[in-house]
């Protein structure tokens, strides 16, 4: 295998690594925003209903990035694909387990919210 194709495989990896981590940092970032949000609407200066809309909202934007974290881990896939193919036993290219990236029957259609 060529150098370049090496040094590209690298980045790439690399690359995806980045995005893969981001998406996880997205869903801890909102998990954090959520619970924030329920512990200041538990203030019993504040409406029970107070932010619920936010809530919601917040609810479709979680069910978002697990939907982008799904699909990287489709892209992952594709590229180790792409790894055995082309390097063969250069590279060892990660196994991702097919229920990982499969689509699921149960998952529901994410809607767009109508301010």
């Amino acid at each position: 295998m060529s150098e370049r194709m090496l040094n590209d495989a690298h980045n790439l990896k690399k690359l995806m690594r980045e995005a893969e981590a981001l998406a996880d940092e997205s869903m801890i970032a909102f998990a954090r925003l959520k619970q924030a949000m329920l512990t200041a609407r538990q203030n019993p200066l504040v409406d029970v209903h107070t932010g619920q809309r936010a809530l919601m909202r917040l609810n479709q934007a979680e069910a978002q990035a697990l939907a982008m974290s799904t699909n990287l881990l489709r892209v992952h896939d594709e590229l180790s694909k792409v790894a055995r193919e082309k390097m063969a036993d250069d590279i060892v290219p990660t196994e991702i387990p097919a229920a990982s990236i499969a689509e699921s029957s149960e998952a529901l259609p994410v809607e767009t919210l109508v301010a």
